[in-house]
């Protein structure tokens, strides 16, 4: 077939600013790209060309400033101005997209990847939802929240949803513990930031209250063990290294803390694993109804036992005791808890964290979510 794929406005593809579409598209692309002809439209940016073919995927892409209807307006135009039909085209998180790019491909396919909530009614007018879900031939999800929430306003799209949950780079993510090349990383990134000997635990994200760092923050001051150390990665968003009002405040916090705590600000995509590898312990913080982060995946693939919060899709990702459910992501006294009995116990973490490793390599890869997407395309 051939095959048009429709990122969002935010990020370009290949992931070079990061953002966890753009990191999903690019896992898949390649493998699918075996079995069908692909092209990649996604936004513009001064490092890429505005149209190229690597790797035998075109990519091509337009003008955003992430700006959803100067977005849309070019998607319309790159559409009514091909040569060539599309079999079927698989749009990423914009529902408002479907119908536009409906009247311009009456006898494409259209598929619709959803990892937001963007069927609520805040975002989408019912009206326009409903030709949407009548339009589209099937409604990835990449959580079974996500699913629910769609089914939460629109029942009738239940026949057409599917949970096809995200994967992970297996070989850039890898355990200390079994790699080579990752225990160079840990030791090379701990003996930079003075981390030798310390028990180091990781946050990894946008820094924005509902991510909830702060609490994480507020944490180590109730941590039993002296040699611990959070580590905080992260900018205000992708690529963006100026400090916002939060992550002043964030930083305010951590000079009051009892223990030392590292903030990095924003790293780039292609160097973030280094900081899994130094980790001892992941913790995701988000007070939102977060879809399922990612850097559960990323986590789990570096052998990292984890905590994450009983909030929206992240509690999915609880397996086989490869993790900890914080069931009230306001509390300091909850991590502290949990990560006392962590830190205590490290040789009972390592173990969980190898367990969330082996589920990885048996579920979360990208092979693994290419054969489902391919299974869903037909």
């Amino acid at each position: 077939m051939n095959v048009l794929i429709i990122c969002t406005e935010k990020l370009p593809v290949p992931n070079i600013r990061g953002g966890a579409i753009q990191t999903y598209i690019g896992g898949v692309a390649h493998k699918i790209s075996v079995h069908h002809r692909l092209t990649i439209l996604g936004r513009s940016d001064p490092e890429l060309l505005p149209d190229e073919i690597v790797n035998g995927i075109r990519y091509v892409r337009i003008p955003s400033d992430g700006i959803f209807d100067k977005y849309a307006e070019g998607v319309v135009q790159f559409l009514n101005q091909r040569t060539e039909h599309y079999d079927l085209i698989h749009i990423f998180n914009r529902p408002r997209l479907v119908l536009p790019v409906r009247n311009t491909s009456p006898h494409s396919r259209i598929v619709l990847s959803m990892h937001n909530d963007m069927f609520n009614p805040a975002k989408i007018h019912p009206d326009e939802a409903h030709a949407v879900i009548s339009t589209l031939e099937r409604i990835i999800t990449i959580s079974n929240f996500i699913g629910n929430e769609i089914l939460r306003y629109y029942p009738q799209a239940q026949p057409k949803l599917r949970t096809i949950y995200s994967g992970v780079d297996l070989n850039r993510f890898a355990p200390w513990m079994e790699s080579q090349t990752s225990l160079h990383e840990r030791q090379a990134l701990r003996a930079q930031h003075q981390l030798e000997n310390k028990k180091v635990i990781l946050f990894v994200g946008r820094l924005s209250r509902n991510k909830g760092p702060h609490v994480l923050v507020r944490a180590m001051s109730q941590l039993k063990h002296s040699d611990a150390v959070l580590v905080v990665v992260g900018g205000a968003w992708y690529s963006d290294h100026r400090v916002s009002d939060y992550i002043a405040y964030i930083r305010s916090l951590a000079e009051r803390a009892s223990l030392p705590v590292v903030t990095t600000g924003y790293v780039e995509a292609h160097e973030v694993h280094r900081w899994f590898c130094a980790a001892d312990v992941f913790v995701c913080t988000s007070i939102w109804d977060e879809p399922l982060a990612r850097v559960h995946y990323e986590a789990m693939a570096a052998g990292l036992p984890f905590l994450t919060t009983a909030r929206g899709g992240n509690p999915e990702v609880i397996i086989n005791d490869n993790g900890l459910l914080i069931t009230n992501p306001d509390s300091p006294l909850e991590y502290a808890e949990k990560l006392n009995h962590l830190l205590s116990n490290m040789d009972q973490a390592r173990q969980m964290g190898l367990r969330g490793r082996r589920l990885t390599e048996q579920r979360f890869h990208w092979d693994r979510v290419a054969q489902e997407i391919l299974s869903v395309w037909g």
